[in-house]
């Protein structure tokens, strides 16, 4: 297991106040507040995680793009990209989930746009459009998908690696949210779903679906 390079600031400026804590050696005030910073401490170590996995990496396979519950599988319109109807598949993240998120297929990043928005909490109907999200849109010979990472009431950044135009291979990460979250997929109709309503799947190992 290695830590994620999105939480080495974190850690940094939460150890320097747990070291200035310790040095000011106070009552049980201080106490208390060093016991807080330390629970803070392991949590967000505990956050920033990435677990070591071996990845499969077939083709005519899509993966989960992040660890999780699914939440969501319904046809629906997709309207920022294809403005059609797509299969959408949604899949929630606690904070206690690995919060890193990995390419679904491999192909071309053909796609990529953040929007500023609100915070709803990540179930909630209108999060796919009115939160703060980031969409990418990869696509191959055979299939294009679009899948967009939202934030949560808890989520305040959105981190987004893709580039227009750059190679995304599948379990290969693409960006990472902060602290509770929420991956939407559109596939094409006719897609063959694999997973059911309330099935937890593991980013780059669970088959959402295959083409």
């Amino acid at each position: 297991m290695t830590l994620h390079k999105e939480g080495v600031k974190i850690l940094r400026n939460q150890t320097l106040f747990i070291f200035f804590t310790i040095l000011m050696k106070g009552g049980w005030i201080f106490n208390t507040i060093l016991s807080v910073q330390i629970i803070l401490f392991i949590l967000t170590l505990y956050f920033f995680r990435i677990p070591k996995r071996k990845f499969d990496r077939k083709d005519g396979v899509i993966y989960s793009p992040c660890d999780g519950k699914v939440v969501v599988i319904e046809e629906t319109q997709e309207i920022e990209f294809y403005k059609d109807k797509k299969i959408q598949i949604s899949i929630f993240m606690s904070p206690l989930n690995v919060h890193n998120q990995l390419y679904p297929i491999s192909g071309e990043v053909k796609y990529t746009k953040y929007h500023p928005g609100k915070f709803l909490v990540a179930w909630h109907p209108k999060s796919s459009t009115d939160n703060e999200r980031s969409t990418v849109v990869v696509e191959n010979d055979k299939i294009s998908i679009l899948f967009r990472q939202i934030a949560g009431a808890v989520a305040r950044r959105i981190i987004t690696y893709s580039k227009v135009g750059e190679t995304a291979i599948s379990a290969n990460e693409f960006g990472f949210i902060k602290f509770g979250s929420r991956i939407d997929l559109f596939l094409p109709i006719g897609t063959k779903i694999n997973v059911e309503l309330n099935q937890k799947v593991t980013a780059g190992q669970s088959i959402i679906a295959t083409y």
